[in-house]
């Protein structure tokens, strides 16, 4: 039996845990042995139970509080971070160093993914490295701008806070990712996929979230009425009732689309995970869709803005809203995404045709992406394109 020393150090012993986790992990005959000795399963506690019964304790907390006996509180609390601090010196401590290794425990080939993320830290600026139980988040001088997660046993999850990002290429919805405020992610199964487009978008994640947020524009006055315009949304190509977004996420079964809005006069659901109404609703086998509405429209400074019970978004990104979502029962959709007909993208000049009487303004919208999927996010061409419609004109 080994004895412990007159000294410990106990981040020796957590790192001697650890190593004994990863050997049995790894197929370990030995490793294997001695953590069985104590439990069934492999995990950090079993290996640290199983450490401190072969040090001649019954448990891990008495091992710890030994070790504790043994040496002074402060030497102790200069030596904790030792591990973690010759890995990443300023970055990480002792308990987020722990916190890592138990998320990587049962996937340690997925570890080096992690530390070729944190090796990006130093050419970036000051940070700091957050670790809870499933989330790292790397932390700006402002505010998290990036989080890692082990999301699966092949899979690392890079979450970016990228505001103006918009799903596509390598970069995919962070629905799911938790945590830091993502706006994004990029999927990593190896170091090598950490190449020079992923430290460009981290860069300018850190940097994004970095300076300091732009001042705050004081309050203005609504803009006089300019009048009131129809606008029809007319969608083709359905994706069909069943989909799966992402290769290794949920699938949907009994997919619909609706306009967004609050309206009481039309057919509607309710929605159980978002507020407002999924207006009438379209079946995504459906051959065809189309939503028509009012939308008020003003004018101020800064030309158009758009108003009324359809419209959506914050003064420069007012848009109408598609909700996708999984019909739950015949008054309840359980939406899984959305996309963004942005109203002020549109052409001014279709703004003042479209306000003429008998006129309307037309968007034509392709609903399913290049993947096969529901379109999403902020839709542009040539999946959408925006026309002026006389009365009688086709």
């Amino acid at each position: 039996m080994p004895q412990l020393p007159d000294h410990p150090d106990l981040a020796q012993l957590r790192r001697q845990a650890r190593e004994l986790l990863r050997a049995a992990a790894g197929g370990d005959a030995d490793a294997i042995r001695r953590v069985r000795q104590v439990s069934e399963k492999t995990t950090l506690s079993t290996a640290q139970l199983a450490l401190a019964r072969e040090y001649g304790f019954p448990s891990w907390p008495r091992l710890k509080d030994e070790a504790e006996r043994r040496r002074a509180s402060a030497g102790e609390a200069a030596q904790a971070g030792d591990a973690a601090q010759a890995r990443y010196p300023g970055y990480l401590t002792a308990d987020a160093d722990e916190l890592i290794e138990g998320q990587y425990a049962d996937r340690p080939q997925l570890r080096p993914v992690l530390d070729a993320v944190l090796a990006l830290l130093p050419a970036l600026g000051p940070a700091t490295v957050q670790a809870r139980k499933t989330i790292v988040s790397l932390v700006s001088p402002r505010r998290t701008f990036a989080v890692v997660r082990a999301t699966t046993k092949d899979r690392v999850d890079l979450g970016l806070r990228l505001d103006d990002a918009e799903p596509g290429g390598r970069l995919q919805s962070a629905k799911g990712i938790g945590g830091g405020g993502a706006t994004v992610r990029i999927a990593l199964r190896r170091p090598e996929d950490i190449d020079e487009e992923v430290r460009g978008l981290m860069r300018r994640a850190y940097e994004e979230n970095t300076a300091p947020p732009p001042p705050r524009r004081p309050a203005r006055r609504p803009g006089a009425v300019a009048g009131t315009m129809t606008v029809v949304i007319e969608g083709s190509e359905l994706p069909g009732r069943t989909c799966r977004p992402e290769p290794d996420g949920q699938g949907h079964q009994d997919v619909y689309v609706a306009l967004g809005g609050r309206s009481e006069d039309r057919p509607a659901l309710t929605m159980s995970n978002k507020p407002g109404m999924a207006i009438e609703p379209v079946p995504g086998d459906a051959p065809a869709a189309r939503w028509e509405m009012p939308v008020t429209v003003r004018r101020d400074e800064d030309g158009f803005d758009f108003g009324g019970p359809f419209v959506r978004g914050v003064r420069d990104d007012r848009h109408l809203g598609l909700i996708w979502g999984d019909l739950i029962d015949d008054e309840t959709l359980q939406v899984f995404r959305g996309a963004k007909l942005r109203l002020v993208d549109v052409d001014p000049g279709l703004i003042e045709q479209a306000l003429r009487p008998g006129h309307t303004l037309v968007a034509r919208i392709r609903l399913t992406d290049a993947r096969g999927n529901p379109i999403c996010a902020r839709v542009h061409p040539p999946y959408l394109t925006w026309s002026v419609t006389a009365d009688g004109a086709g």
